[in-house]
Parts: C-alpha cells; structure tokens; sequence
C-alpha cells in the first residue's frame, strides 16, 4: 500500500527494519570492494583501537537495525511486503548518494594513478570533478546522506537510528572540517568557495 495508512503500521515498520538491514550490508560490502579495488592509500598506519573500533561499529549499526525487527519476524513466522512511499524516497536517496560517493572515491583514487590505472603517486593533490566543486569531503557528506536515507526508509520516526544518523554527522563533519584545513594550509591556490562538508553550509 504506497499510501501507508495506519492500517497496518507494524508491517510497514517489519519491512522498514528488513530492507534498511539489506542496505546496510550492500553499504558495508560496496565500502570493501572501494577499498580493496578502488581507493589507494597513503603509507600512514591507524592504531588499532581505532580499527577494532570500526569494525566494532559496523557490528554495531547491524544489531542496531536487527533489534527494530520484531521477534516474530526474527523466528520466521511472520513477514509481509508492505511498500511505502517513503521506503522509495529513502531507497532512491541511497542509490543517489552512494553513486556519489563512489563516482569521489574515483576521483580521489585517480589522482593518484596514471591514465593507465596504475599507482605513480601517494602525494595528495587537489581534487576536481562531481561534488568536489562545492566541498571539499563529499564523500563525508555522501555519508551522511546513506545514513539519513535509511533514517527515511524506517519512516522518519525512528529515534534510535537518529541518534546513528547524529553520531555520523559529527564524526564525519569534525574528519572534513581537519581535511578542508589541510588542503587550505599546503595548497595556497586552494578554491575559496568551497565548504568543508556540508554545500553552502560549511
């Protein structure tokens, strides 16, 4: 029912929970295969209390859209389809924002590449193209998106996630506003008009 009446509000709210879950994990599997393939890292290190904090995150975020699965659902004994209208706003808005980020991680990897794919350089370098245009971490802000599209896929009323989607925001706003102030510090020809995370915003 694209209208979504109260009708059958817990059904909306089991398919909510499911399709955000299948999300999730075609987030989390694209963010492998960007790493694995796609992006080239500099020679820097993160301690490990960081790295076993992301991926202790990522476990974290699943439980997080698990335990808004009723249990009923989680036996298998319940599950019905109910397609809302805001399960297809959310669902376009991440398929918008992931292209995005990808199509950034592209061109940040690429500065680092040859025409012919292959690695020449682990300097940094300006980055032009897509987004970048208006801010300098657009794949943060591709992030934040992610995160508030399945905000809108759950049905806007989910406080739970909405405390994910604020703990996103400020980490990844505090990691772009740091690397906005390197690009402006080693690269005096920096674009002005650019904004660190958010377009027009800062």
């Amino acid at each position: 029912c694209l209208t979504c009446t109260n009708t059958f509000p817990s059904a909306h709210e089991h398919f909510s929970a499911l399709l955000v879950l299948l999300l999730l994990w075609l987030h989390s599997c694209r963010r492998l295969a960007e790493c694995l393939w796609t992006s080239v890292f500099s020679n820097g290190v993160i301690h490990m209390v960081q790295y076993c904090f992301g991926l202790g995150y990522y476990v974290a975020v699943g439980s997080t859209v698990l335990c808004q699965v009723p249990t009923k659902v989680r036996n298998g004994k319940e599950l019905s389809v109910h397609i809302c209208w805001y399960h297809i706003v959310g669902v376009t808005m991440y398929i918008w924002a992931s292209l995005h980020q990808h199509r950034c991680l592209v061109i940040l990897a690429n500065l680092r590449k040859s025409k012919s794919g292959k690695v020449v350089s682990l300097s940094h370098s300006v980055p032009f193209g897509d987004w970048f245009e208006r801010v300098s971490c657009p794949h943060y802000f591709a992030e934040l998106l992610i995160y508030v599209s399945m905000a809108i896929t759950l049905g806007f009323h989910n406080v739970t996630w909405w405390c994910v989607v604020m703990y996103v925001l400020f980490n990844q706003a505090l990691a772009a506003v740091l690397c906005h102030e390197f690009y402006q510090k080693n690269f005096s020809s920096y674009p002005k008009h650019r904004k660190a995370f958010i377009p027009f915003v800062f």
